[in-house]
């Protein structure tokens, strides 16, 4: 194999402006330069270690998958993301989402995934200053728990598997959808789903933070603490490489930077004093499945393989379930194009067809007129029949990782994991070092090394290289993007149906809330936000507080802004 990230640019030219040498067609999307041919005579050294490296489908460091018999078993679950406008309009798409994956044979594996609009996004409430114009525009706005309650009216919560796309306020959005459940008379122990809730992500890649580093991996952990306790179906953090790679890195970039995320978050939840395995097992993964189809594969096997044996080797987790690496994949939204829209729906189906060969456990297939509006009835429904096209009629699921054992597939797989090893060793050294364990609470030895990458600007510098890279080898042609830089069509600018969100969806929400305050105990929602605030000043799991605060009706900009007062809001380093 040449070796890894041999960074080749549009011009031809290696990074440091030497000659490359190297034929464009054989560089992946990633920088990664491929053999003409493989075969037993340059044999992956995997392949060469088959019970250490690869082993059976569902045996330890889970290459070929997390079980045995893959999706002959069980299909993966086809997530779909809604939320547009108000409450009320996002609860009918969920429901026609839900009867869209019903089934006569089996039953349906549907779960809801909710976008939330740019304010929820940053904690603010609708009636916010700088929410105007915005509320209900790219998301579903959430005030309230009143907001919470019509956003899930007349779905089973607890039945249905719900995801929630939210990062700096994810504590506060979890804690009313859990006072929300209350007040329905859920159990919330009965309660499934995921809390994106990856903080780590946004200082990287896509902004939506609201307090400095520190305080907000706190939260995380608080978060962790609380599920481990009180929710085991639930999936406390879904650990998110998607946004890094919409971003602009790399695919082995993206798996490196995800990872060891997850470490940070591991780490602080061991010097918090928790046990590995009381948590472990609901850390999840997001990972984003771009063009470069066998790139995609190989980086969710490799995946799977680094983090089994981060989690046994380097944190000592004696529970399998520790070692797993449940893993949602989304196609890839900056893969899609303004430009013949109707050729997204080609991409999304291989890219889908990488993540489903990858061996992902839920997937969310995207709109083909994304890059144009949010997504119509129409294109959310051609999102969801491709995966289950793929499911049933394309013969992949009849055996469990059918590309294992090609002699490219392990190649590379090889070839990601060892360059994904390169940059997490190089965040460890900003944190001084390996983490070896602690002592009276303390780190033994290192920790921080993301935070720290944070601080110095490591994260934003590598990914925005790798995109600087990308977007030369467009300009040269050396990257072809149909109907963009070729093959373009005379006819562009064809209508296509938006659907658009309407300054009378901010009216009513913001009436909608003015009413809620106007009828709420003032006193007892008062006494709830002093408390959040004394739990914080005394480093106190928080969630028990925010959960009584949703229940005393406080919002969500107030409940954001009560912590605000005591850990400040994060402006971002002087290198930013």
């Amino acid at each position: 194999m040449t070796t890894a990230n041999t960074n080749i640019t549009g011009s031809g030219l290696n990074a440091d402006g030497s000659a490359a040498g190297v034929d464009p067609a054989a560089v992946t999307i990633s920088g990664i330069v491929l053999d003409e041919m493989y075969g037993p005579d340059n044999p992956a050294t995997s392949l060469q270690n088959y019970d250490r490296d690869i082993a059976q489908p569902g045996q330890y460091p889970y290459t070929r998958g997390l079980y045995p018999q893959g999706y002959r078993t069980r299909l993966w679950t086809m997530r779909q993301f809604a939320g547009f406008g108000s409450a009320d309009d996002t609860n009918a798409r969920f429901k026609y989402l839900l009867n869209a994956g019903k089934t006569t044979k089996t039953k349906a594996n549907t779960g809801l995934s909710t976008a939330f609009d740019l304010p929820t996004l940053m904690g603010r409430d609708s009636d916010d200053a700088l929410s105007v114009g915005e509320v209900g525009k790219c998301g579903v706005a959430v005030d309230t728990i009143e907001d919470m309650h019509r956003l899930y009216a007349d779905i089973p919560i607890d039945q249905v598997t719900v995801s929630q796309t939210i990062n700096g306020p994810a504590a506060v959005i979890w804690a009313m959808y859990l006072a929300m459940a209350k007040q329905r008379g859920f159990d919330i122990a009965d309660l499934g789903g995921t809390l994106q809730n990856d903080i780590l992500k946004e200082f990287h890649a896509q902004n939506e933070f609201i307090y400095p580093p520190e305080p907000s991996v706190k939260l995380v952990v608080d978060t962790i603490e609380f599920q481990a306790k009180h929710m085991p179906k639930w999936n406390s953090v879904s650990i998110s490489g998607y946004h890094i790679r919409e971003a602009g890195s790399t695919g082995p970039q993206e798996l490196a930077f995800t990872l060891r995320d997850g470490m940070e978050y591991v780490e602080a939840c061991l010097l918090r004093g928790l046990d590995i395995d009381s948590f472990g097992p609901r850390l999840s993964f997001f990972f984003n499945s771009h063009n470069e189809f066998f790139e995609e594969v190989c980086k969710l096997r490799a995946a799977r393989r680094i983090w089994a044996r981060m989690m046994r080797e380097r944190y000592g987790a004696q529970s399998e379930r520790s070692w797993f690496m449940k893993t949602h994949v989304q196609t890839a939204g900056c893969s899609l194009t303004e430009q013949q829209p109707l050729n997204n729906i080609v991409r999304v189906a291989y890219q889908a067809m990488a993540g489903v060969l990858g061996g992902c456990q839920s997937l969310h297939t995207d709109s083909m007129d994304e890059t144009l509006g949010l997504p119509t009835e129409q294109a959310v429904t051609v999102a969801l029949r491709t995966q289950q096209i793929l499911a049933h009629e394309t013969g992949v699921t009849r055996t469990v990782d059918p590309l294992g054992g090609s002699y490219f597939v392990e190649a590379l797989t090889d070839e990601v994991e060892a360059e994904a090893l390169n940059y997490i060793g190089e965040i460890d050294e900003m944190g001084g070092g390996v983490w070896k364990g602690q002592d009276d609470g303390k780190p033994t030895g290192g920790y921080g090394g993301v935070v720290e990458g944070i601080h110095q600007g490591y994260f934003r510098r590598k990914i925005a290289e790798a995109s600087y890279r990308f977007s030369e080898e467009c300009e040269a042609h050396d990257r072809i993007i149909v109907g963009v830089n070729e093959y373009k069509d005379d006819q562009e600018g064809r209508p296509i149906d938006i659907l658009q969100i309407g300054p009378e969806v901010e009216e009513a929400q913001l009436d909608r809330l003015s009413a809620f305050k106007k009828n709420r105990n003032a006193d007892e929602t008062k006494r709830a936000l002093d408390a959040i605030r004394t739990a914080c000043q005394k480093g106190e799991n928080v969630m028990p507080h925010l959960i009584e605060g949703a229940l005393a009706n406080a919002t969500l900009g107030e409940m954001v802004q009560a912590m605000a007062d005591i850990y400040g809001r994060y402006a971002g380093g002087p290198e930013w």
